[in-house]
């Protein structure tokens, strides 16, 4: 594991908070009382999975946070995790402090607390597994979950605990995007070992299977819904995916172009690819891509706009991008990226009430946005033009979904009814 960066301490009363950066506000909440006990008016309510911890959500300045009791030696790991992880821009929760050498009133010693910040627009898997979840839902759901862990041991993350309950979801232009949640089992290796990965994955089959009892027993899951086959799908789903981005191919001599056709397989899927390893064989040659990170789609976004969404989004805004620069005849990318930005997609933003902005966020917005006027334009046997479109989903579509921001007071199975 790598060492952790030394970090200010901050000293207030009888506790010590470590962290990057220190949110004054947080030196006020009640830390000489143990979590369970914490009076409502400091927490918000928000759906969570299952822990072995005590967790509690605290709304300070319009930040919302996660705050988990647990031994200080666990503790100091996990935010040590967490922080390497967010320095090589993995999709896990982002690690704030810690809060040490806490006291109760009567002197004696209460858990180190873990504070993380809360992934907006996330929900947990409980929140998605119910009487409502269409089987279209659940698979798209697993694609996410196979894809983190794939992009995880890539990087040499070994996870220790893989499970449904330690992963966060946000929407991700009709997909979903996975985080992970609980790092406190997990280590960053150079590189892992097959067995490493097998164990892994055998860790994730058994838990997985456990929790889908869970729902079973707790008349969550629906009938159709085979917990069995459902674990065997998403580690078919896993190796398909590992498979892929991993294989060494043959290529014959006179067909070097498929050499570039397997990249762009990878750029599709998600992946960069920083160099090939090439050898010559007898009737060509053996290829292997150096897969290096997911999000190439986001970080082309990023590059030419300043936008930062999940791949998914970032596929579709850029194919918008790529229609728009097409039809106003744009040669240069730089340009038409900065028109596209304040003629395209800033005034659908805009037009977004205050009221229904903690639906969803703007990316996500923008992407069925364009999946509505598609269907519309459909219907109509025309181009119905992106002001109608939007009007058409604010009131039809948007105004009837669920905020997925962080909502005070909201239950689990009202946030997993019927929108999915």
């Amino acid at each position: 594991m790598r060492q952790r960066r030394a970090e200010p301490n901050v000293h207030t009363g009888s506790v010590r908070i470590t962290s990057a950066v220190v949110d004054p506000a947080l030196l006020d909440l009640p830390w000489d009382i143990p979590l369970e006990e914490w009076p409502a008016e400091h927490l918000v309510a928000l759906p969570q999975g299952i822990s072995r911890h005590i967790v509690r959500f605290v709304k300070l300045n319009d930040v919302v946070y996660a705050l988990k009791e647990t031994r200080e030696r666990i503790a100091e790991k996990e935010y040590d995790l967490l922080r390497a992880l967010e320095r090589i821009d993995f999709p896990a929760v982002e690690a704030v402090g810690m809060v040490n050498d806490r006291l109760d009133k009567a002197g004696e010693p209460l858990e180190t607390v873990l504070i993380t910040r809360h992934l907006q627009f996330s929900l947990p898997y409980r929140a998605l597994f119910s009487h409502t979840l269409r089987p279209d839902t659940l698979n798209r759901l697993l694609d996410a979950l196979a894809a983190l862990i794939v992009r995880m041991h890539l990087t040499g993350f070994s996870w220790g605990d893989c499970s449904l309950s330690n992963t966060l979801f946000r929407r991700d232009a009709g997909a979903f995007a996975a985080y992970l949640v609980d790092a406190e089992t997990g280590n960053l290796y150079p590189r892992l070992s097959e067995g490493q990965r097998s164990e892994d994955i055998e860790i994730l089959r058994l838990n997985i299977f456990g929790e889908l009892l869970d729902l079973e027993a707790a008349e969550l899951l629906h009938e159709s819904i085979d917990p069995e086959a459902v674990v065997d799908d998403i580690v078919a789903r896993y190796e398909r995916l590992w498979h892929e981005v991993t294989y060494e191919q043959e290529v014959p001599r006179d067909a070097r172009h498929d050499i570039e056709r397997r990249i762009r397989r990878l750029n599709e899927l998600g992946f960069d690819v920083a160099e090939v390893d090439m050898s010559t064989v007898d009737k060509g040659y053996r290829i292997r891509p150096k897969v290096v990170d997911a999000g190439y789609h986001t970080r082309r976004l990023l590059r030419l706009t300043g936008l930062d969404a999940e791949e998914n989004q970032a596929r579709q805004l850029l194919n918008d991008l790529d229609t728009y620069r097409a039809e106003s005849l744009l040669t240069d990318e730089q340009q038409a990226a900065h028109r596209w930005l304040t003629e395209v997609f800033e005034p659908v933003v805009r037009a977004v009430p205050a009221s229904l902005r903690r639906k969803l966020e703007p990316q996500e917005i923008f992407t069925q946005v364009i999946q509505h006027k598609w269907l519309l334009s459909e219907r109509a046997k025309r181009d119905v033009g992106m002001a109608a479109a939007v009007q058409s989903y604010l009131t039809d579509v948007l105004a009837k979904k669920p905020d997925e921001q962080a909502v005070l007071g909201v239950e689990v199975g009202s946030l997993a009814g019927g929108g999915l």
